[in-house]
């Protein structure tokens, strides 16, 4: 253990096995553990018999906490972060923090370990080479669908958190943004005991998670296979515009209008449209 080291500490992201040899060493052996729930943390603390000093570092007080912690370090003291579970940064607090650590010259060290978005992915059966994380999408309607049309070219396979209370409006607007036919994959309560995978079109993920109200509760991580790689090369740029220009403008004038400013035939861009859906 160095001293003045701010370590990043994945924790479980279900089961409780899953925290590594080396997590626990660190856990035991700091002198303070910043969680970002501190009741929450107890669980796992309590499970493995650690007695620590926790403080509550959280997305409310993270900015405020982190001039205090980086004192800390520099004085010499060690510290771990940890957050609800899985990696700290990964849609966790941290950010702040971590950034606050190196601009003050503080020790960094974060340990491998946990992480939902990696798990579900490497079980997901889609494409590995290339992805793209993208944390939780928004939650209103319309900027959801701007997210989406924004990656609606990507080659590489996306990556979301999604909450289940959202789940069936996301799935809606998968459909109607990236089309029917993208290969979409569900990954709800990863570790836990009732794990399961959906995997099928966007269309068929929807009508399994609608015909079963388990497939609506509990953590999801919800994965999109990439655009389909196109014979004509057109441009990313090009089919991001036309799918954003597409839900304000009938599809033959938003196909007409990115025609003309990539010089792309208007009606192999509006097939494009109707090959989606």
């Amino acid at each position: 253990m160095s001293k003045g080291t701010l370590y990043i500490v994945p924790t479980p992201i279900g089961n409780l096995n899953d925290i590594t040899l080396r997590a626990l060493e660190v856990l035991r052996s700091v002198d303070v553990i910043a969680a970002e729930d501190t009741r929450h943390s107890s669980v796992l603390l309590n499970h493995y018999g650690i007695q620590a000093t926790l403080w509550a570092v959280h997305e409310h007080n993270e900015r405020q906490k982190s001039e205090q912690i980086v004192q800390r370090l520099l004085d010499g003291q060690t510290i771990a972060l940890i957050s609800d579970a899985g990696t700290p940064l990964i849609s966790d607090p941290g950010y702040p923090l971590v950034n606050a650590c190196r601009a003050a010259g503080a020790h960094v060290v974060a340990l491998p370990g946990a992480c939902a978005a990696i798990t579900a992915l490497s079980a997901a059966g889609l494409p590995t080479d290339r992805f793209l994380f993208c944390g939780f999408l928004p939650a209103k309607q319309q900027a959801r669908e701007k997210a989406l049309a924004a990656l609606a070219g990507e080659s590489a396979t996306l990556i979301y958190y999604e909450s289940p209370r959202r789940i069936l409006d996301t799935l809606e607007a998968v459909i109607g943004v990236l089309g029917a036919n993208r290969p979409v994959v569900i990954a709800r309560e990863v570790t836990k005991q009732f794990e399961t995978y959906l995997h099928g079109t966007a269309t068929d993920v929807l009508a399994m998670v609608r015909a079963d109200a388990n497939q609506q509760r509990g953590e999801m991580v919800l994965i999109v296979g990439g655009a389909p790689a196109r014979d004509d090369a057109t441009p990313v740029e090009a089919l991001q515009l036309l799918a954003r220009l597409s839900e304000e403008l009938p599809p033959k004038k938003a196909a007409k209008i990115v025609a003309e400013h990539y010089n792309l035939s208007a009606n192999a861009l509006y097939q494009s449209q109707l090959d989606r859906n």
